[in-house]
């Protein structure tokens, strides 16, 4: 990644999505050839000289300090994981953020203990993810759950290779933009804290040219946080579940992500997750009749 690149784009972008009437400056007289912000505005608002915000927005991050940094995100409205996003950009670019060249991510082994905390959470799909969205460990009823993306040889299974290259999603994700958005917005995220991860980089060479989607999205340079929401799945045994997924990094663990899901009581889709329990009890114990019974089964909610 072209870090100067990286860092203007972003700046530039944010800008593009400030109008004046939002950042409560007055209207002056004269043509505007674009409705964002010019530079002089956001410089204005963050108390800075025109020239000195002219070349951060040039790439140039390696000598602003967190007050710039800070007045800037407030100039440009940014929210948490834009203002994050900002920080770790200068982070990056600074002179002693160690050698920038590409490097290839060492293997990361699991401690036992994070198995077996997967495997003690019976009645949640949960698993363990890197920042490139790898999935490193998962719990019984989460290979039940992500069954569809899971069926490929490779290993470890990776989201945004399965969302964008593999014909299923689009079968198995009931909100498709959404999730495509939010992938894209998780890998540009992690790019901003480790730009120089050649794997990770390969990742998004590899998506960008098999997937026109994914470059269409890549270039808004937008990013977020993923802690905590709903997604709906198309289930293809047990047909739709709406959960909701917490997703909280290993403090011991940098760069690791557990997510759990789980269905409120009483809905339709905590009995389906009730029943894709007993459908992967019945893989692992064949001797045990296979739930199927169920109308659920024979029906897919749209």
């Amino acid at each position: 990644m072209d870090q100067r690149s990286e860092i203007r784009e972003f700046l530039s972008t944010r800008r593009a999505k400030i109008t004046p009437e939002q950042a409560e400056l007055p209207i002056m007289g004269g043509h505007r050839r674009v409705p964002s912000l010019r530079r002089e505005e956001v410089a204005l608002l963050a108390g800075i000289s025109v020239e000195y915000y002219a070349r951060l927005e040039r790439g140039n991050l390696r000598s602003a300090s967190d007050a710039v940094l800070d007045a800037v995100a407030r100039a440009l409205r940014l929210d948490e994981a834009e203002h994050a996003h900002l920080r770790d950009l200068a982070r990056t670019a600074h002179p002693g953020a160690g050698r920038r060249v590409p490097r290839r991510s060492r293997p990361q082994p699991l401690r036992p203990t994070l198995q077996h905390l997967l495997d003690a959470m019976t009645e949640a799909p949960s698993f363990i993810r890197n920042g490139r969205l790898d999935v490193l460990a998962i719990n019984r009823l989460g290979r039940a759950l992500y069954a569809p993306a899971l069926t490929g040889s490779a290993r470890p299974a990776n989201l945004a290779r399965f969302r964008f290259l593999d014909p299923a999603a689009a079968d198995f994700y009931a909100d498709l933009d959404n999730t495509a958005h939010s992938t894209v917005a998780l890998l540009r995220t992690e790019v901003g804290r480790d730009p120089y991860n050649h794997d990770l980089t390969d990742l998004i060479g590899e998506l960008s040219t098999h997937s026109d989607e994914f470059r269409t999205l890549w270039a808004t340079h937008d990013v977020r946080l993923h802690r905590t929401g709903t997604k709906t799945f198309h289930h293809p045994t047990v047909g739709t579940l709406s959960l909701t997924y917490e997703a909280m990094p290993l403090p011991t663990d940098p760069g690791l992500t557990l997510t759990a899901y789980t269905a409120a009581p009483g809905t339709a889709s905590r009995e389906r997750l009730e029943l894709l329990a007993s459908w992967a009890a019945a893989l692992d114990h064949p001797d045990l009749p296979e739930p199927g019974a169920s109308p659920v089964t024979q029906t897919r909610t749209a």
